[in-house]
């Protein structure tokens, strides 16, 4: 028996994420995950998981300023006085809840995706021969990448924090797409 026949409403959804956004960053995900804890550094595999999360990085861009609603830059990016007023009423408890990214999750999207630009840049020059060997390059990419994934963990539990006060599970959002108006 559905719910509506037993009286109790079904939860209204809107489509926030579109495929190509939850691609992207599933794609990120996997890649971060994969080149940093199971494929050696430098190696062939290593490049082209790279090259796969700097091709979807690219797509993604140009998704920002032509694609869906949410996706677009204009919808998330805030300015410094949107971002100051959501840190001041977080801090008071008192964040409203968004229906697509807050101004705090933005700031940390467009860091790592600046992040994950220079990691892909940085692993390219290793690979040509005026760069190779580079010690300080190869730290620099390193550092980069531990930057990531540094990120990513308190991305992760910022999700879980804003999921848990807004009783809304967010990492099935980026899932499916969909979340509660």
């Amino acid at each position: 028996m559905s719910l509506a026949r037993e009286g109790v409403a079904a939860p209204r959804t809107l489509m926030v994420w579109d495929p190509l956004v939850r691609l992207f960053h599933w794609t990120v995900v996997a890649g971060c995950v994969v080149n940093s804890f199971v494929f050696e550094d430098g190696k062939t595999v290593h490049r082209y998981v790279g090259y796969v999360v700097a091709g979807a990085l690219a797509i993604r861009i140009l998704w920002g300023f032509v694609g869906t609603a949410h996706a677009r830059f204009t919808d998330f990016v805030p300015g410094p006085a949107r971002l100051i007023a959501y840190l001041r009423a977080m801090l008071a408890g008192r964040e409203p809840r968004h229906v697509g990214h807050n101004p705090a999750a933005s700031v940390m999207i467009l860091t790592l995706m600046a992040l994950l630009a220079a990691v892909s840049v940085t692993g390219w020059m290793l690979t040509l021969d005026a760069y190779f060997g580079e010690e300080w390059l190869e730290d620099l990419h390193e550092l980069i990448a531990n930057a990531i994934l540094g990120l990513a963990v308190i991305h992760v539990l910022a999700a879980i924090y804003e999921s848990m006060r807004h009783r809304e599970n967010l990492i099935l959002a980026m899932i499916t797409g969909r979340k509660r108006l």
